[in-house]
């Protein structure tokens, strides 16, 4: 199995996903930092690659 090819968002979906099943008061702090990524990406998209 090659993981260098897998989509990046997908996979901390799933992960962030799972946290939050394991730990629901996660939530929170989950959403932001996935707001806080995407908008990073978005006004330098330099920083995604």
């Amino acid at each position: 199995m090659d993981l260098g090819n897998l989509p990046l968002t997908p996979l901390i979906s799933l992960i962030a996903g799972v946290v939050i099943l394991i730990m629901p008061r996660l939530l929170n702090y989950i959403v932001a930092i996935y707001l806080i990524a995407i908008g990073l990406l978005g006004l330098f998209p330099q920083l995604g690659g």
